[in-house]
């Protein structure tokens, strides 16, 4: 009887797991600066988050882009937000981001429960166990993976850094063209360029 209450109970807890998964949201290469509260404040404008956990990563150094799960109050918003986010550009702390989000996968979690009725065993082998091959392949195509992530996380960076430039040198641009546009107004040359060719104008 104990038994069966036992796996009712790790039922009723995957089941919730499962409700939680639906409402959550994969954020990929967010800012190695980026905080809890930013994340709240940034999605809150698609609506209601009940939860963010930020992964941590312990392949790579501390500068490195960062992922999260955000846990949006329904399915919908949580729907809503891939789409906002995959079609518009996403500003964190007042910058553009170029966030990637997708709908969470149960293998996404770095904690989910237990599947019900399910044991997991592990143990040590050697060289003379029969899945000596089968691990050892499973160790490589491991570190095949580690090292093409690597690679792929330093091309990713660098276009980051790319557009980070690109952003901040069109910004710049705009600010002194507001610049000009302010001093041409303060002095008066607006107003006289404006009567020049405008004769009907009048000050």
């Amino acid at each position: 009887m104990e038994a069966n209450d036992s796996l009712r109970e790790q039922e009723e807890e995957y089941a919730t797991f499962k409700e939680k998964v639906k409402r959550t949201v994969y954020l990929d290469n967010l800012s190695p600066l980026v905080t809890i509260p930013i994340l709240k404040n940034a999605l809150g404008q698609f609506g209601v988050v009940s939860n963010v956990q930020i992964l941590p990563n312990y392949l790579e150094a501390n500068n490195v882009a960062i992922n999260a799960l955000v846990e949006m109050q329904t399915e919908h918003e949580a729907a809503n937000t891939v789409t906002e986010i995959t079609t518009n550009v996403f500003m964190i702390a007042g910058m553009p981001r170029p966030v990637r989000a997708m709908k969470a996968k149960i293998e996404m979690f770095p904690d989910p429960p237990a599947l019900p009725g399910r044991r997991i065993q592990c143990c040590w082998i050697n060289s003379n166990d029969p899945h000596w091959n089968i691990v050892l392949s499973r160790k490589h195509l491991a570190m095949k993976h580690s090292a093409e992530t690597a690679q792929l996380l330093k091309y990713q960076r660098e276009e980051e850094e790319k557009l980070g430039a690109q952003q901040e040198a069109t910004l710049r641009s705009s600010y002194k063209k507001l610049e000009l546009i302010e001093s041409l107004a303060n002095d008066g040359s607006l107003d006289r360029l404006s009567r020049r060719y405008n004769p009907q104008h009048k000050r």
